[in-house]
């Protein structure tokens, strides 16, 4: 096998290599992956979960040369020529990446080594996952302390992530978590691990800013975005924010619910698990929304809506009909979601700074947060 191009030194010039989405080979054990990595980064592990216990077990027992043996008595033959192979692949059709471990330390430089005796010359991340993971975690910190903010507001289905989307420089921190946010804003798709949304949104700041950006607009959000949790800095400078209120008429409200909670949803969870799976799972994931808040619905109103709620459902799973979601949307943001907003627009009505619809709020910020 022939070098894919001339080798190119390791790098620590982690800017360099989020802002250019360079492709990444993460060789850290599925377990660790699994627990975040970055956008562009590909598991293809030098040791298995496994492997990577008994290794571990071995190094804590007799130290580290009886470890790096066990390793390779692991990882040989067969199992490694196709590890070596996989990443060879990697290396061919992304000759701009790098690889990388968890410090940069011994699995990088035996996969790098592995690579380079195979023909192949791919350079590694000084500092592996780690370095990489303080930079970004730096870098949602330093945009904190340096950048300006501004939250848009509103009660449920005014249509903030809309107003979002009309702007080039909103953070979209549900996107990021892949939740809508409230208590029914579950995907079909899973969430990020935690250390996964982190990266993404410190990633998405660290190209804004590059961009000259440094006035940002964000959703006015719980510290918990699902099972995801806004970064504690950034969060604390949230509740010190000004405010841009969205209002809307409840019937518009009620529509908008309807089709992004309902109608969209669905075909969402179709698209990912068919037309047999799909509506029961999302029939499923609708209930058991529903049942997250039935602690503070009341016994009664929980037990009402979740009736109204399955006959809905019941009728769309028969005809297509969506018409009956109506009535538990309806019942849903007048006795529970409205009331609590109110309470909360009466805690930060002096952070305040503008109110109107839809069109008057996008065009305050493009104005005035531009």
């Amino acid at each position: 096998m022939n070098n894919i191009s001339k080798p190119r030194p390791d790098s620590e010039n982690y800017r360099d290599i989020f802002l250019r989405d360079l492709p990444l080979i993460d060789t850290r054990a599925p377990t660790e992956y699994s627990k975040g990595s970055f956008p562009t980064a590909v598991n293809l592990p030098l040791m298995t979960d496994a492997e990577r216990q008994k290794v571990g077990t071995c190094y804590k027992q007799h130290g580290q040369q009886a470890a790096i043996s066990l390793g390779h008595t692991l990882v040989r033959g067969k199992i490694k020529q196709q590890r070596v192979d996989r990443w060879a692949e990697f290396a061919q059709a992304n000759p701009q990446g790098y690889l990388f471990c968890f410090r940069g330390g011994l699995r990088s430089q035996i996969s790098q080594q592995w690579l380079h005796e195979a023909g192949v010359d791919y350079p590694r991340i000084t500092g592996g996952y780690k370095a990489m993971r303080s930079f970004l975690l730096q870098e949602i910190e330093s945009a904190v302390q340096q950048c300006q903010f501004i939250l848009v507001g509103g009660m449920t289905g005014t249509g903030k992530t809309e107003v979002l989307a009309q702007l080039e420089n909103a953070v979209d921190l549900e996107g990021h978590a892949n939740h809508r946010g409230s208590s029914f804003g579950k995907r079909a798709t899973a969430q990020p691990p935690q250390i996964g949304f982190e990266n993404a949104l410190a990633i998405d700041l660290l190209k804004r800013r590059a961009a000259g950006q440094q006035q940002f607009v964000l959703e006015d959000e719980s510290r918990l975005i699902g099972k995801c949790s806004i970064p504690f800095s950034l969060h604390q400078r949230m509740a010190t924010l000004p405010i841009a209120w969205l209002d809307d008429a409840f019937e518009n409200r009620v529509e908008r619910i309807l089709r992004d909670y309902v109608i969209d949803l669905c075909a969402e969870f179709i698209d990912c698990f068919g037309t047999e799976e799909g509506p029961e799972k999302f029939a499923t994931a609708l209930l058991q929304n529903l049942s997250k808040i039935s602690k503070r619905l009341g016994g009664q109103r929980y037990q009402e809506l979740q009736a109204i709620m399955q006959q809905a459902l019941q009728v769309q799973s028969s005809n297509g009909d969506v018409e009956h979601h109506r009535e538990w949307i309806t019942r849903l943001l007048r006795d529970y979601y409205d009331p609590m907003y109110d309470y909360q627009i009466s805690q930060k009505s002096d952070r305040i700074i503008f109110r109107g619809d839809q069109t008057a709020v996008v065009e305050f910020l493009k104005a005035n947060h531009a």
